[in-house]
């Protein structure tokens, strides 16, 4: 195990740490951007570091396809080819299962895709890419799992739980460097609490460095979509780290803390800052309408900070109640606050009735713990 997690502060589910990895000393909760091809599309590695950013994701399945992780390697790994000194994190290639299912084909041997860079058939499997990810370098590494879309029902959503789980013995069996990468396995089960809960299980005895919590900001309805958050952290060890994949919108990110999450990582923010869109407390700031043409004021004149900072040092300081109050209060003055967050913020023990309009709560804490 190439890692250290020492919760340093905590508010009910919620917790703080500090992640120590092989190549940065990091803090929880952390948002972790995409860089799919090694970079970080319109941002220098100076200004990463100056926005706070800890961990880049990198997308194993693209980087494989191109430069290869076979250069990748004999330069030095990923670290040294786009000279970025802390934390990276490099996915198992298992999200193209649902993002290029019209070029995959899944078996228990693992997925054939077509290349869309020449069109030529590439075989992943979970000694491959744990394989390729070995090559590549990052601090943590992800098992390769069967994906599936959480809108899909029926018995696919169990086949695919139970192949995750006898992929992870392959995943582990060819994973040679444990000293130096830290393999996470993923929780899949789709939104059906038993198969989670035999997933989670699954994993846990295992004993891995930490565990994703995988299948989700697929389509599914954010009751659903928090519940599965919930029901996972509470059965995750305490003493390893906790992600959530494919979660960017702050207000998921403050939610999923809240429950217990400790590690986020999404294309949403840079793609949408890239197309003009920024993120701003109260919500987004469209900078291409014609309103914005001569508005010189900056984006927020407020804020110099990142959310996971204040995340961080909120549940430090023992404020993070009042830190949720006063986000969600930013985000919707008129008290509209989800109904579906109000009742994950009653079962993670916030009480935020000063921001929420009078609802009534049909929460079932039993069905979440």
């Amino acid at each position: 195990m190439a890692l250290k997690f020492e919760v340093l502060g905590r508010f009910n589910r919620a917790r703080a740490a500090q992640l120590t990895l092989p190549h940065y000393l990091c803090q929880t909760p952390l948002f972790m951007p995409v860089g799919t091809q090694g970079t970080i599309k319109g941002l220098t590695k100076n200004q990463l570091e100056e926005i706070g950013c800890q961990i880049i994701l990198g997308n194993t399945y693209h980087l494989a396809l191109r430069p290869t992780s076979e250069l990748i390697d004999e330069l030095g790994g990923l670290h040294k080819f786009m000279n970025w000194p802390r934390a990276l994190l490099t996915d198992s290639g298992g999200f193209q299962m649902v993002s290029l299912l019209h070029l995959a084909d899944i078996t228990e041997k693992g997925v054939t895709f077509q290349s869309p860079v020449d069109g030529k058939p590439m075989l992943l499997t979970p000694e491959e890419s744990i394989q390729i990810q070995n090559r590549i370098g990052a601090d943590i590494i992800m098992a390769l799992d069967d994906v599936v879309r959480t809108t899909i029902t029926g018995p696919r959503i169990e086949e695919a739980m139970y192949r995750t789980l006898r992929w992870i013995d392959r995943c582990i069996a060819a994973h040679k460097r444990p000293n130096e990468q830290n393999l996470f396995g993923i929780v899949q089960g789709g939104l059906d609490p038993v198969l989670r809960d035999i997933c989670v299980r699954g994993l846990v005895e295992r004993n891995l460095p930490g565990y994703a919590i995988g299948g989700l900001a697929g389509g599914e309805d954010k009751d659903s979509f928090w519940r599965v958050v919930a029901q996972c952290t509470a059965a995750l060890p305490e003493d390893k780290p906790r992600y959530v994949m494919g979660v960017g919108y702050p207000l998921d990110i403050v939610v999923c803390s809240a429950l217990g999450a400790d590690m986020y990582d999404c294309v949403y923010p840079t793609r949408t800052a890239r197309f003009g869109t920024a993120l701003v407390p109260e919500g987004v700031l469209k900078l291409k309408h014609q309103a914005m043409a001569n508005d010189i004021r900056p984006i927020d004149p407020m804020c110099e900070c990142m959310l996971s900072r204040d995340l961080h040092s909120s549940i430090v300081e023992g404020r993070f109640p009042e830190f949720v109050c006063k986000f969600l209060q930013t985000m919707f003055p008129k008290g509209d606050v989800p109904e579906w967050v109000c009742n994950a913020m009653e079962v993670a023990g916030i009480d935020i009735s000063s921001c929420c309009r009078e609802m009534r709560f049909d929460v079932d804490k039993s069905s979440t713990l």
